[in-house]
């Protein structure tokens, strides 16, 4: 199997020696001790709660004690969290998360099977096999979980340290799972499982169930099937004399826990039909379900709370392109458009038309403000959200009526009670499993950074990201010379000295790392203004890894960043010290 150079083997080959790069294999440098006191912080025991100058300790991977006065063990390592705020890890309450990207489209769009360009030919599309039908309410998800899958890195950046994820698919595409947001082996990641049925209604193509419909009618047909099967085999049990031998059908006794309440269903239900039809199975079967996905739910909250159906909120909201920032905002935008609408014999119609887009928009913005006052429990499903908009998306709902506090209880104490891990997960408590979430303001603030995230005790740090000087085209700087340069990454002081030599505005050099001393011919190096910019290539064992560098040059003083690709952007600094050697 071909290796592939990791960050910290990628760092190593720049400032340690290689070879210790060559005896690790793992994506993060393993920690010196799994015991940690985060101290002096604000911290966020639950929704509504909060002690402040106070301490976690983390000790084996679980919360061994919070408060004021709280005894360091001698062994821990301090991570000074003065002005910080510390949270309960989030939870996302049903996501693809760790489902590779293109698994989780070809899912929606029909999965295996599901009639794409290359689906296999049924002999009968009115009577499929159930696999090519999207019907594989049996299967697991560790079967699809690939733990390095990048979607896992990018929510835990956000704060989120454990999902109840869902395989792709169809109408039934397998059980749920709750995984925390690290480790290398699927297995070992599941904390819970089979958390959840996932359930939508997604046909299949060209072959039964394709219409929504057919859908609802083969729903209503397995778990009938699923009735009298366990009927059967609990009989079968009872007295097997003069009684055939049940055919014990996996399909169907994944309805079992359905059947007997010990299991709840995920139903996804983005639109309002589809919550109406979803409303329908739950009232006919007095199925326990979770609406989830919900977009458009201030349409049912009545019957939603009547009936007291727990929700998961769909983080995707619709952007305002016409805001300010939008795509089509800003001063000028609106000036150009005012001008295009003076002969306009449409202009009324357009205006009324655009205010029913911004009220559309404005109902999903303030669903969860519904939702909290409709006293309904919800969480959130992250499903269709990319992950860059989730912070964004969550002040938007805030800015539209939504708590913080109920915002906090949807990411944390909300889906631990509805996936049955209280005990475990969502709130800031001794013997809890230490998954926390350490900001440098209230989270929900606007410039709010999360610089740690603690998965099982397992921490991750993130540097906070300095606005970025840009050059002058115009400005005439002295190049040539000696250079210190020093960056920090994942706790490590990065540092060496850097040469260059201006011939006639060719410039070139090479770069050194201090521990090693060894030396790399930069490339590619170009100056404009006082930006300069170059890469160096790096042998990563058996691949090589370009690494860029983008400074600004500001008189006998450097500032900028390196950056390894997919490892990770630092920011660097340094000074002039000297001239090139010659």
């Amino acid at each position: 199997m071909k290796k592939h150079p990791t960050l910290w083997g990628l760092l190593c080959l720049l400032v340690i020696p290689s070879f210790l790069w060559a005896q690790t294999n793992n994506d993060e440098l393993k920690p010196v001790t799994r015991t940690y006191a985060l101290t002096q912080a604000t911290v966020v025991t639950e929704p509504g709660k909060m002690i402040e100058g106070a301490t976690v300790v983390v000790k084996d991977g679980l919360i061994l004690a919070v408060g004021k006065n709280v005894k360091i063990p001698i062994d821990a390592q301090v991570v000074k969290a003065d002005s910080m705020y510390i949270y309960a890890g989030f939870i996302e309450g049903l996501s693809h998360t760790g489902i590779p990207k293109a698994e989780a489209q070809q899912g929606g769009r029909g999965g295996r099977g599901g009639g794409g360009p290359q689906a296999p030919q049924v002999k009968d599309p009115g009577s499929p096999p159930n696999d090519l039908a999207g019907i594989t309410p049996e299967k697991n998800l560790a079967e699809s979980l690939k733990p390095n899958d990048k979607s896992i890195s990018d929510m835990r950046k956000l704060g989120f340290t454990a999902a109840n994820v869902v395989p792709s698919g169809q109408m039934l595409p397998g059980q749920g799972a709750l995984i925390l947001l690290h480790g290398d082996n699927a297995d070992k990641m599941i904390l819970k499982d089979q958390t959840s049925f996932f359930s939508q209604l997604t046909g299949a193509r060209r072959m039964y169930p394709a219409t929504v419909i057919a859908v609802i009618a083969k729903w209503r047909e397995l778990y009938r099937q699923a009735e009298l099967a366990q009927a059967h085999e609990e009989a079968y049990k009872k007295s097997p004399s003069g009684m055939s031998r049940p055919s014990y059908d996996p399909v169907l006794q994944a309805f079992y826990p359905i059947i007997n309440k010990e299991q709840s269903v995920f139903f996804k239900a983005s639109d309002v039909k589809s919550a109406y039809r979803v409303l329908s199975l739950q009232k006919e079967f007095d199925l326990p379900i979770v609406m989830a996905e919900l977009k458009q739910g201030w349409h049912v909250a009545d019957e939603l709370s009547k009936r007291k159906i727990p929700v998961l909120l769909s983080m995707d909201l619709p952007e305002d392109k016409n805001s300010k920032g939008g795509k089509k905002g800003g001063k000028k935008g609106d000036k150009k458009k005012e001008e295009s609408q003076k002969d306009d014999p449409f202009k009324a119609e357009r205006a009324a038309l655009e205010k029913r887009k911004m009220k559309a928009m404005k109902e999903h913005w303030t669903q969860a403000g519904t939702m909290e006052k409709a006293g309904i429990n919800f969480g959130f499903s992250t499903l269709d959200v990319k992950s860059k908009d989730v912070k964004a998306n969550l002040r938007k709902m805030i800015e539209n009526g939504l708590s913080e506090d109920a915002a906090l209880a949807a990411l944390t104490t909300t889906p631990a009670k509805m996936l049955g891990v209280s005990d475990m997960l969502g709130s800031v408590a001794t013997g809890k499993i230490a998954n926390l979430v350490v900001t440098d303001q209230p989270y929900f603030d606007e410039k709010s950074n999360v610089r740690y995230v603690f998965v099982e005790g397992n921490k991750f740090e993130f540097a906070v990201k300095k606005p970025s000087k840009k050059g002058d085209p115009n400005a005439k700087v002295a190049v040539a010379g000696k250079w210190t340069y020093s960056f920090e990454a994942m706790g490590q002081n990065m540092d060496g000295i850097l040469e260059l030599v201006d011939n006639d505005g060719d410039i070139s050099g090479s770069i050194t790392n201090t521990a090693m001393g060894n030396k790399s011919t930069i490339e590619t190096a170009e100056l404009d203004g006082n930006a300069l910019s170059f890469s160096v290539k790096i042998d990563g064992g058996g691949q090589t890894v370009t690494i860029e560098y983008n400074l600004i040059i500001e008189g006998d003083n450097i500032e900028g960043t390196v950056s390894a690709g997919q490892f990770g952007t630092f920011d660097l600094e340094g000074e002039r010290i000297g001239t090139p050697d010659k």
